[in-house]
């Protein structure tokens, strides 16, 4: 067995320090379930990576993506941030797209470069479905907030990429600035439903260049709040599509996340339907900050 080599990588940032922290450990095959688990705990990044193969297999790379609570079919920044150590550290060379084989199936990713570097990386993500619908009601009382904040001209509705997300639009930044989570009604909430993350998003935001503000609540899988969710803002677009929010027949934007935690992280998003069926990709940027041993 080789060296336990390990990376951080920050997802969705600009530079670095900023977005989503991610660690990869590559050639993690000898590596049980329940190491993985432990080490994904100990890290307590909202997820971990486990490359298990440094050779293609049946076109992609096995991966395994845990959080510090439990392992998930899918999640985007570890899916982004895992294809940019492949191609960094172990492929080493130009190559456009990244197929990983996660336990959802297989997940491409494309890599745009910049003078030889990866400038921007972006995977497809699968065709969105659609669920439960709820009261605004409750829903307000999870998130501590008046009800008349919330925009009902839009359903709060559960939504899956891969890994569902409630969705919830709201009015104003000032809404989702003051939202805070309260956890009894929370996982009161998330008891008997498949989705267990919230994603609050509004059409102000704090940069001018962007087009939406969304934070993630994720308690559940042991993350209070997350600075960037590629899953979730892939959710997101495709509710975007489905109900028009936009006023327009495509979905191109730029998303922020993570500036009320002081980790501003920037995301991408495309989304178009063709004949009922939409396609979403989600994009951003990647950087390396270290390289470890696991010992």
């Amino acid at each position: 067995m080789g060296k336990r080599i390990f990376y951080i990588v920050d997802v969705f940032a600009e530079e670095k320090y900023a977005g989503n922290q991610l660690a990869v450990f590559r050639n993690s095959r000898a590596f049980s379930d329940t190491e993985m688990q432990r080490i994904a705990k100990e890290i307590n990044y909202s997820e971990t990576t486990f490359i298990l193969s440094e050779e293609r297999r049946n076109g992609g790379y096995d991966v395994r993506i845990f959080t510090p609570e439990e392992e998930v079919p899918f999640a985007g920044h570890p899916t982004l941030g895992t294809a940019y150590v492949l191609q960094r550290e172990i492929i080493r060379e130009p190559i456009e797209t990244i197929t990983l084989n996660l336990k959802i199936g297989q997940i491409p990713v494309t890599l745009n470069y910049n003078k030889g570097d990866i400038d921007t990386l972006w995977m497809r993500q699968m065709s969105p479905t659609f669920g439960r619908i709820f009261n605004p009601g409750p829903i307000s009382q999870v998130l501590s907030i008046d009800k008349r904040e919330i925009d009902n001209r839009f359903p709060i509705q559960e939504v899956s990429t891969g890994l569902p997300f409630i969705i919830v639009p709201l009015k104003t930044l000032h809404a989702l600035r003051q939202a805070n989570v309260a956890r009894d009604k929370y996982f009161e909430l998330i008891k008997d439903i498949q989705a267990k993350a919230m994603l609050i998003f509004c059409p102000e935001t704090y940069n001018q260049a962007n087009d939406l503000n969304v934070r993630v609540f994720a308690d559940y899988y042991g993350v209070p709040e997350d600075p960037a969710t590629g899953s979730g803002n892939g959710c997101l677009a495709g509710y975007l599509m489905k109900y028009r929010y936009l006023g327009k027949e495509r979905v191109n934007i730029r998303v922020e996340q993570g500036y009320q935690i002081g980790r501003p992280s920037l995301l991408l998003l495309q989304a178009e339907d063709k004949q009922g069926k939409i396609t979403i990709s989600v994009g951003g940027r990647a950087v390396m900050i270290a390289k470890g041993e696991f010992i």
